[in-house]
């Protein structure tokens, strides 16, 4: 039988510990080619640790995680290179590098690996800026000239500069205000649907979660307790869910005092 959409990355039964702290305890997801799904969950839930697994940033001690059906344990040298250059990354506090200047920071991966030129450069990141809605002027200045809001969209901007298959985005509108949070979701909606672009993110804030997901996966205790579509996130019987959403003490999350 053929699958309309297949998977393009499944993690499969992944477990981690550190020390004695068993954070990740069998967590298994299908993610979906050219879809958005995102990762939420309680602080100390696994969801953080899960998403650095997912980019091969940690190791799970067992497991496997299979993009395209290739498991990134025993990706060659010249395989890791392409993975990690079909991806991009949207820091929660922007990640920028405060002594370069803004059209460096977009283009620090494509003159320091592809050798563009410093004229090339200036064009992408105008090109890339104007899309999230930067005007060519802030190429030349520097992080500290910005406000968050405009970190954060520049920080975007830097993300999707090689136009990657697969985008991570550790809480997009982390520490911004309801009309900058507004305005990051468009601005990601959009050029993820552009881009065609599979979307693992994590959110804490749910009205984010609604703007730019298709597909939703809560874990709790270090494994996937629900995993569907926005649509069903507020209507789910799942009780981890519906506590969770509902923001109520009382429920099978442990709440810590």
């Amino acid at each position: 039988m053929l699958i309309d959409n297949p998977p393009l990355i499944q993690a499969i039964n992944l477990h981690k510990t550190f020390a004695d702290n068993h954070v990740l305890k069998g967590v298994n997801l299908d993610i979906l080619k050219g879809k958005s799904t995102t990762l939420i969950g309680p602080s100390g839930s696994g969801k953080t640790l899960f998403f650095k697994c997912l980019q091969d940033l940690v190791k799970p001690d067992s497991g496997e995680i299979l993009v395209n059906g290739q498991d990134l344990k025993y990706l060659t040298a010249e395989d890791r290179k392409q993975f990690e250059g079909q991806r991009g990354v949207l820091f929660q506090f922007g990640g920028l590098f405060d002594s370069l200047t803004i059209w460096e920071n977009i283009c620090f991966s494509l003159i320091m690996i592809d050798k563009i030129s410093y004229k090339e450069a200036q064009e992408i990141s105008e090109e890339k800026l104007s899309i999230v809605g930067l005007t060519p002027e802030v190429c030349n200045l520097y992080p500290s000239d910005l406000s968050g809001g405009m970190q954060k969209r520049v920080g975007f901007a830097r993300a999707i500069v090689n136009s990657p298959e697969i985008l991570f985005l550790d809480e997009p509108t982390a520490g911004l205000d309801p009309i900058m949070s507004s305005q990051i979701c468009k601005f990601i909606s959009n050029t993820v649907s552009n881009l065609g672009a599979t979307t693992i993110s994590i959110s804490s804030d749910l009205k984010t979660v609604e703007a730019i997901s298709d597909h939703v996966a809560m874990i709790y205790d270090g494994q996937i307790v629900w995993a569907g579509p926005i649509h069903e996130l507020y209507i789910t019987e799942n009780e981890f869910v519906k506590q969770f959403v509902n923001k109520n003490a009382n429920g099978p999350i442990a709440i810590g005092v």
